[in-house]
C-alpha cells in the first residue's frame, strides 16, 4: 500500500483560523469562544467547518451543551498555542525594538572613499545608538552584484545622488575633489598649476568593477573642458593603494578631499588644490523604501546623517 502524502499551500492558510480553533478548544464551546474572541458565533462555527476541512478531522463534537475534543484537536492544542505564542512573540519583540540590547547586524554599501573618511565617524555613530549592534561595510561592486539596495542584504548605501526608483535619499556632505603629491615633491607646490600638468604622471583610480565610475568621469569632463589631460601613469582599485604610490613616487592622485586629509595624516603626503574651480561631488545617503520603516535600519540612518551631514545638509 502507498502512502499519498498531501503537501499543504501555506499561503492559502488563514492564520486566523488557527486562532480561533485554538481558543474554542480550549473553551470547549462556540458560544464563550465567540465571547472571548470579540465575534459572533456563526463566524466561529463557520470557521470550526473550515478547520475540520482543512485537517481532515471532526475536532469538536457535540457533548451536551457544549463540545468535546477529538484525540486529534487534544494533540493539536499545546501546538498550536506554541504557534501562536512565537507569532505573537514576533510582533512583540518588533515593537519593543530597543537600540540599546539589539544585536543585529547592519549592512552598509560604500565606495573606496567613504570606506576610508567616512566608516570610522559612522561606526562610533552607531556604537552610541546600538552598542550590540554590528556593522558589516560592503564595496560597491557587491552592491551591485546583489541587486542594488531593493534586493535585501543591504540596508543603506553612500553614494552620489542616483534618482532610482524605490529609493529615498538624503543629502550629506559636498566632497571637493584634490590632488595628494608626496611632501618633498620637486614640482607641485601648494597648488597644482596648469603649467606643470603636462609634465606629470596621474594615478588613476578605477573603483566600480574596475572600470571607471561615475566620480571619475565627472573629474575627467571637468579636466578636459580646461583644455587639460591627464597622462595616466599607473590605475589601481582604490584611493588607498594611490595614496601610497603617490607617496613613493612623482606621480599625482585625485580624490575626494575628506578621503585625502585621512589617508595624508597616516602617509609623507600633501594635499594640493586642483587648476579647476569647484570639482567636487555631492555624497548622499539611499535607502529603499522596503527598510524606511525598520526601526533598526532607521537607527542606522540616524547614526551616518549625525556622523557626516554638513550643517546646510538636508533630507529630501
Amino acid at each position: 500500500m502507498i502512502d499519498v502524502i498531501t503537501v499543504v499551500n501555506l499561503s492559502a492558510v488563514d492564520l486566523n483560523l488557527l486562532h480561533v480553533l485554538a481558543v474554542t478548544i480550549e473553551e470547549r464551546s462556540a458560544t464563550r469562544a465567540a465571547r472571548r474572541l470579540g465575534v459572533t458565533q456563526s463566524a466561529v462555527s463557520n470557521a470550526l467547518a473550515r478547520a475540520r476541512e482543512l485537517l481532515g478531522d471532526p475536532l469538536l463534537v457535540r457533548d451536551g451543551r457544549g463540545m468535546a475534543p477529538t484525540p486529534a484537536a487534544e494533540a493539536l492544542l499545546p501546538e498550536l498555542a506554541a504557534a501562536m505564542g512565537q507569532l505573537r512573540s514576533v510582533i512583540e519583540h518588533r515593537r519593543r525594538f530597543d537600540p540599546r540590547t539589539s544585536t543585529r547586524e547592519l549592512t552598509l554599501a560604500c565606495a573606496d572613499n567613504s570606506q576610508i573618511a567616512d566608516v570610522p565617524l559612522v561606526a562610533a555613530a552607531l556604537a552610541r545608538e546600538m552598542p550590540l549592534a554590528r556593522l558589516r561595510v560592503v564595496s560597491i561592486d557587491t552592491l551591485i552584484a546583489s541587486g542594488g539596495l531593493a534586493q535585501g542584504g543591504i540596508d543603506a548605501a553612500i553614494v552620489l545622488r542616483r534618482r532610482d526608483p524605490g529609493l529615498r535619499v538624503a543629502a550629506l556632505y559636498r566632497d571637493p575633489t584634490v590632488g595628494v603629491v608626496r611632501r618633498d615633491h620637486p614640482v607641485v607646490g601648494r597648488r597644482l598649476t596648469r603649467s606643470a600638468f603636462p609634465r606629470l604622471g596621474f594615478i588613476d583610480v578605477h573603483i566600480t568593477l574596475g572600470r571607471p565610475g561615475r566620480g571619475h568621469a565627472l573629474v575627467e569632463q571637468a579636466f578636459r573642458a580646461q583644455g587639460l589631460v591627464r597622462r595616466i601613469a599607473l590605475v589601481v582599485p582604490g584611493f588607498a593603494p594611490a595614496a601610497m604610490a603617490a607617496a613613493g613616487s612623482d606621480l599625482v592622485a585625485c580624490m575626494p578631499r575628506r578621503t585625502a586629509q585621512a589617508l595624508a595624516s597616516h602617509l609623507p603626503l600633501r594635499v594640493v588644490e586642483l587648476p579647476v574651480a569647484d570639482l567636487g561631488h555631492e555624497m548622499w545617503l539611499a535607502w529603499h523604501e522596503r527598510t524606511h520603516k525598520d526601526p533598526a535600519a532607521a537607527c542606522l540612518r540616524k547614526a551616518i546623517v549625525e556622523a557626516l551631514r554638513a550643517p546646510e545638509g538636508r533630507p529630501v
